[in-house]
């Protein structure tokens, strides 16, 4: 399987790291932590050294409550800390979900739309949607993520009922909805948004059967770096949530990835991204032992 975006056509035939880069003040997790040019530029730099394959660059939070930020403060945010990226060698992904910012970013030579409302978001009726402007770019990829609700609310109201198929029957219409205006198949990935709208055994549900997502036939990235659902269920370790280190989210951050690329995943966007590409070299070392050894018990039976 592979993923086609602007510049790249990532192989993915083994599992791939997005390093996250925020460039926004308040984001959940690194808020502020990064909100000039220089240090998001070197942090771009870092992710990449620390063996980043794409990087991913987002000038809004979406977490729980927030709100949004007009169209130019966006792009005021991520341009040049874009135009940075795209010196770097790897796929560059931008974080957005408004039309107009896709549409500049792309003309600089984004490779990648990484957008939380799966590409439904519209200012007004009259204007420009974003399947109109991601199918203008015939080779850029796409990121469509299941989001229940809006981010000011979406934690308030979460959904009801059984989460899988609802997700599953979401991303198989938005996929289809835009392979019809001349998308390929190739360009699109797809993500089940944990904890965009979804309660913690929701969360959690997608990710044990996160294989009936796979099982669409686009790949799947998983976002599960630092999101309070761990914290959830580790909280009786580690205090209340509200007062949880960087560093007591990252062991459940890296099983949660390491579970994820288990059933499939094949894209981890990650704020950690040292400690997660370690972590998959070992899983990956676990792969090749178990591959080696069915090789040999087939030629020995030969």
């Amino acid at each position: 399987m592979y993923w086609q975006t602007s510049r790249f056509r990532i192989d993915l035939s083994q599992p791939k790291v997005m390093g996250i880069v925020n460039t926004t003040p308040d984001s959940f997790s690194d808020g502020g932590v990064y909100n000039s040019v220089e240090i998001a530029c070197a942090r771009c730099e870092r992710l990449i050294e620390e063996g980043a394959d794409i990087l991913d660059i987002g000038g809004e939070s979406t977490r729980p409550g927030a709100s949004p930020v007009p169209v130019q403060e966006e792009l005021n945010r991520i341009l040049p800390v874009l135009r940075h990226a795209l010196t770097l060698g790897v796929p560059v992904s931008v974080d957005t979900y408004k039309p107009q910012v896709m549409r500049v970013v792309l003309d600089m030579g984004a490779d990648i739309i990484n957008d939380v409302w799966a590409l439904r978001w519209r200012e007004s009726p009259d204007a420009e949607s974003a399947p109109t402007v991601v199918a203008a770019y015939p080779d850029c990829g796409v990121c469509l993520m299941h989001m229940h609700g809006k981010p000011a609310t979406m934690q308030s109201l979460p959904m009801q009922g059984e989460v899988v198929s609802q997700v599953r029957a979401f991303l198989q219409l938005q996929t289809q909805s835009l392979q019809t205006i001349g998308v390929r198949k190739q360009r699109i990935c797809i993500d089940p948004g944990i904890g965009f709208g979804k309660t913690v055994a929701q969360n959690f549900a997608l990710l044990a059967h996160q294989r009936e997502l796979c099982a669409l036939g686009y790949p799947v990235l998983a976002g599960w770096s630092r999101k309070s659902s761990l914290l959830a269920v580790t909280s009786s370790a580690w205090g209340s949530l509200a007062t949880a280190t960087l560093h007591e989210r990252l062991a459940p951050s890296i099983a949660a990835a390491l579970l994820a690329v288990q059933r499939g995943a094949n894209v981890l966007r990650v704020h950690d991204v040292q400690e997660t590409v370690q972590a998959l070299k070992v899983w990956l070392a676990v792969q090749a032992a178990d591959a080696l050894e069915a090789t040999v018990i087939i030629e020995e039976k030969a």
